[in-house]
């Protein structure tokens, strides 16, 4: 039973939010009465509707200033039964401007009466009061997007027996909104009211944009006039290009000359704006552990050509810069311009699509530049509406807290929840638009505990979800709660569940149709393929720039969270991932098993009805062959159709048994979640390595054993065993001369029954052609 319960604990479950329909207000009870009931219509169709009262504090101005002082350091606290939201301070100012917006949720108000003050900061004592406005909740008018913003209006500061004050005047807007409302994401939330300081900007909710990647091409083909040092022989130099923290290098010149070629590619990533420049330096191999610099050269990756198909590039040359060799001139080297100069042709190449994702789930498959991109075939609409049973991932006074965020990621496109503060299950309703240029795309979804609010260093992992694109239909609403799974050193742990409301909508279906027989990467990708080296090491150094680049945005989008949703990882040894694909592989061949089974069942007659349909069916094909295709298409076809009703209800997720992470072995855990290169003690190593060569030594066997048969099969006619050769040409002169005399049909009509016949004319032992097959040479014999 337990079993049980946790098994469906791993599974998708259908949920029933109330999604895109017209809600009243509800009921606000307070000691003024009851907020007006009206009903807010929405864009967000695919979320859960929230109600929060808005405050926009625009300005004030004509404060009094400090009789002691002289001076006035204002700020604004709006105030909302128990919640407090502050502006900022400023100082030595009467007409401050402060532009900023508080969210109060409608779920968490608990008073009838909206009181914003104007103080005076003190830096000695309690705040000087100013004065204060008072709204009536009752009196609060009702926002709807796509209705204009509301304007703002200059209201009198009252004393605190509620008589206007001389001086003094702030403006001010209050409205009922939804989250759909523009100020929403730029607000200060009653949800964050304890988060202070530099972490009001980390739990707001952004959309972040990848940077455009491209791939630099440098052809690095000759250069001239080298020299060295040491005179008294010619230099044998190599090429550095470095592209940031890029850096590759050409091999050395085949011989020691002053003109050395080369003519070698070196690819990189480089990412708009261009802020790195590519440096080339030319090096003379001294010794095996001395490199000596002859010269350098530093070029703006902007000056070179861009390019969308593969047509020629024009080769440049440019003079290296040489520093003199130990000349000091005060405290910087010396710099000489000489005629050592270097051969190039270099372009950024547009027609690619840079993979800064693993290949198994690529969420944008368009090349680089636009001018190739073709028009979206569909809308992809997501709605992140909450999580529920949210595991502790850090300690605050003493108790597990969680300060959870998600973000999804497709094409260019990643977005970030707001933060919800020290809840185990937050509600976000946020809902989110992209274009669809290919169906057979992936988005990425991650869970995670805010690190900026206190706590571990890191942004903690609490799950991720990938749904197919291709596995959805078309204009259907699903509303589904994903469990959310991480593989610890521990084992496997569910740490909550993520409830999502998402929609595909066709634009095209005769576009969509034509994708399915297009390529998936674009055209360059297979007129000049990368290297499976070279795709590996450029999807590293796309990762790091994406990640790089998003750490600089405000609020940063973290190197580990950036990591996780891109799989960097993926390629990194596992024995689970080893067994889990090993047994994928198996399951492919589950049905060519269970039709062996079923025909070698038939032959031996343990059903003899369908024995007897099988000889019917064998004697009509061979009367009328012209029925076969059509034969086998219908019923593919008629299977198509049965299984239909036995179609998925939900996308694909997460499956722990494919996977192998129920079952795995604790060792193996640890060795999966162990650094590259590895830390631990030599005697865990060992034994780590030998139980590698042990299972490699068993691929290396099956590998082995399927060259072996293909060999043997070459060996029929190479003469490598002239007698089994000469066997086998005498056999193939007869079944020539035989099937030339005997119909077609009589033929297949013998091979059939001789297969279908009763077990009382078989024999156990093997037949003669596998015995002949078995005895053929492989070249195993000529391995050392």
């Amino acid at each position: 039973m337990n079993t049980q319960a946790t098994q469906d604990d791993y599974k998708i479950k259908d949920t029933k939010p109330q999604l895109g329909e017209r809600w009243p207000h509800g009921g606000l009870r307070g000691s003024g009465g009851w907020i007006s009931s009206e009903r807010i219509t929405s864009t967000y169709d695919l979320v859960e509707q929230m109600y929060y009262l808005y405050v926009r504090v625009v300005k004030a101005r004509d404060l009094p200033t400090n009789s002691v002082t002289g001076s006035c350091d204002p700020y604004v606290e709006v105030k909302l039964g128990n919640y407090k939201g502050k502006t900022q301070r400023f100082e030595k100012k009467t007409n401050p401007e402060f532009n900023q917006v508080f969210a109060f949720s409608k779920e968490k108000i608990q008073s009838s009466v909206l009181e914003v003050f104007v103080r005076d900061r003190e830096m000695m004592g309690r705040d000087d009061y100013l004065g204060k406005v008072v709204f009536d909740m009752n009196e609060v008018p009702t926002r709807v997007p796509p209705d204009s913003p509301l304007a703002p209006i200059w209201y009198r500061l009252e004393d605190r027996r509620g008589e206007s004050k001389l001086r003094g005047e702030v403006m001010l807007a209050v409205w009922m909104g939804t989250q759909a409302d523009e100020a929403f994401p730029e607000s200060w939330h009653s949800d964050a009211a304890t988060v202070h300081g530099d972490g009001v900007f980390s739990v707001r909710s952004k959309v972040y944009v990848s940077p455009k990647l491209w791939y630099f091409r440098v052809n690095v083909i000759e250069a001239q006039d080298v020299e060295s040092e040491d005179k008294s022989q010619l230099p044998q130099v190599f090429v550095k290009a470095q592209v940031g923290n890029q850096i590759l290098k050409t091999k050395l010149s085949p011989a020691r000359t002053a003109n050395p070629f080369w003519n070698e590619d070196l690819v990189f990533v480089a990412a708009e704006p261009f802020e790195e420049q590519l440096v080339l330096t030319v090096e003379n191999k001294v010794t095996s552990s001395k490199d000596e610099l002859v010269g350098r050269v530093a070029l703006p990756l902007h000056i070179f050509e861009k390019r969308l198909d593969h047509r020629p590039v024009y080769s440049r040359w440019f003079n290296l810069e040489k520093f003199g060799f130990g000349v000091l001139e005060g405290d910087r080297r010396k710099v000489h311009k000489f005629s050592t100069r270097v051969h190039l042709r270099a372009c950024l190449e547009g027609g690619y699509h840079v993979l800064d994702e693993s290949t198994m789930y690529i969420s944008d498959q368009r090349p680089t530049s636009r001018q190739l991109w073709k028009q979206p075939i569909g809308i992809l609409e997501l709605g992140i509406l909450s999580a529920q049973g949210l595991l502790p991932m850090k300690t605050k006074d003493g108790r597990g807290s969680t300060d959870a965020y998600c973000v999804a990621k497709y094409g260019q496109k990643w977005v970030r929840t707001r933060t919800i503060v020290e809840s185990m299950s937050p509600k976000w309703n946020e809902q989110y638009t992209w274009e669809v240029y290919d169906p057979c795309t992936v988005i990425t979804l991650g869970v995670f505990d805010n690190a900026h609010l206190g706590g571990p260093t890191k942004d903690s992992r609490i799950g991720k979800i990938r749904i197919r694109l291709s596995t959805l239909e078309m204009d259907r609403i699903y509303t589904h709660s994903y469990p959310l799974l991480v593989l610890q050193p521990s084992g496997l742990k569910k740490t909550g569940e993520l409830q999502l409301a998402f929609r595909f909508t066709c634009l095209s279906l005769a576009h969509m149709v034509y994708l399915y027989g297009r390529p998936l990467l674009p055209k360059m990708h297979y007129l000049h393929p990368f290297t499976i080296s070279q795709l590996d090491s450029l999807r590293y150094q796309a990762m790091n720039i994406v990640a790089s680049r998003l750490g600089r945005a405000e609020p940063p989008l973290r190197k580990e969270v950036v990591e996780y949703m891109l799989d960097v990882d993926s390629h990194m040894w596992s024995m689970r991932r080893s067994k889990a694909n090993f047994f994928r592989i198996v399951s492919l061949f589950s049905g060519l098993i269970s039709m062996s089974k079923w025909l070698n069942e038939v032959c031996q007659w343990k059903n003899p009805i369908t024995t007897i349909l099988v000889h019917i069916l064998l004697c009509i094909l061979i009367c009328y062959p012209e029925l076969i295709l059509p034969t086998t298409f219908l019923y593919m076809f008629l299977i198509g159709l049965w299984n239909f009703r036995k179609r998925p209800k939900h996308p694909p997720h997460m499956d722990i048994k494919l996977s192998w992470a129920e079952a795995v072995h604790p060792d193996e855990l640890d060795e999966e979640f162990d650094t590259f290169p590895t830390s631990k003690p030599p005697d865990m190593v060992r034994m780590r390595y030998d139980r590698l060569r042990s299972v490699a030594g068993r691929i290396q066997t099956v590998v082995g054993d399927i060259a072996t048969q293909g060999e043997r099969i070459h060996s029929l006619l190479s003469w490598r065993d002239p007698r089994a050769t000469s066997i086998f040409v005498v056999f193939c002169l007869c079944a020539a001369v035989s099937l030339y005399i005997t119909p077609f049909k009589i033929v297949i009509l013998l091979v059939g029954l001789f297969l279908l016949r009763h077990p009382r004319f078989r024999s156990k032992m093997p037949s003669a052609p596998s015995n002949f097959f078995r005895r053929l040479p492989a070249r195993a014999d000529s391995m050392l």
